[in-house]
């Protein structure tokens, strides 16, 4: 079995695979002080029942990389593989500065490379809001950076006297009748405005409409304020983005 490893500012996802089915997925806490030993308990925990013999990690997370990947050697006895911008994933990256993407960017655009037609606009929902633009002809062109919802509402909280740490939810009208209700307004509607006019300009610039993928844990919740809805919802892109990076670059070193 294959197992993908993302490891993201703020969370740990993990998804073992049997072929293609996904059969399950975990989520811990992107916590750098934990040290490896405890990861490699937690590895013997949740996969206790899988016999991997594979895997991959992305991650946006230096500190941790080292980490988990010595863990998942020393659990499942294997070479784990460590998917970077240097790596023969098959993907071109037309990028000022390609050492600079990330590699769960890699990842979501591979993803939609396999998955889905070209040319694809990934949108993913975490710490950051990215979008991750692939070309009709397959090549990564770039994309999109901006405060995902709970950065933009920690930085409310954190940078005014006044406002409340509040949680991402459902907003209930655009003009907010409460200090809470004006806060959801403006970062849940209009964040999700600023995606639905970022894909519009994407789309200028590519100069054809493009299949657009959300991924992350808050595609459901934004989708509900955009008059465009994404043309798929993939939870697992990342994921599922991994494994077929792994399997690319294993066939290429064989």
């Amino acid at each position: 079995m294959f197992l993908a490893i993302d490891i993201g500012n703020t969370n740990i996802t993990l998804g073992v695979f049997d072929g293609e089915d996904l059969k399950e997925t975990f989520r811990l806490p992107s916590d750098k002080e934990l040290p490896q030993s405890e990861y490699e308990l937690l590895l013997k925990t949740l996969f206790k029942n899988y016999d991997v013999d594979a895997c991959s990690i992305g991650s946006v997370v230096e500190e941790l990389t080292p980490i988990l990947k010595r863990a998942s050697d020393n659990v499942f006895g294997i070479n784990t593989f460590v998917l970077t911008y240097t790596s023969e994933h098959g993907l071109e990256i037309d990028l000022q500065r390609p050492h600079e993407v990330g590699a769960d960017r890699i990842a979501n655009a591979f993803g939609a490379k396999e998955l889905y037609r070209l040319p694809a606009i990934v949108v993913d929902l975490g710490t950051a809001t990215t979008f991750d633009i692939v070309s009709k002809d397959g090549r990564f062109k770039g994309g999109v950076i901006m405060p995902g919802l709970n950065l933009q509402l920690k930085s409310l909280n954190l940078n005014t006297s006044k406002l409340p740490r509040i949680e991402a939810g459902f907003s209930e009208k655009a003009i907010g009748d409460s200090t809470e209700n004006a806060i959801l307004s403006g970062v849940i509607r209009g964040s999700a405005s600023a995606i639905e006019g970022l894909i519009n300009q994407c789309e200028l610039e590519l100069g054809e409409k493009a299949c657009v993928i959300a991924t992350g844990g808050y595609s459901t919740l934004i989708s509900q304020y955009m008059l465009r809805q994404f043309d798929y919802v993939n939870p697992s892109l990342t994921l599922q983005g991994l494994k077929y990076v792994h399997e690319h670059s294993a066939m290429y070193v064989s």
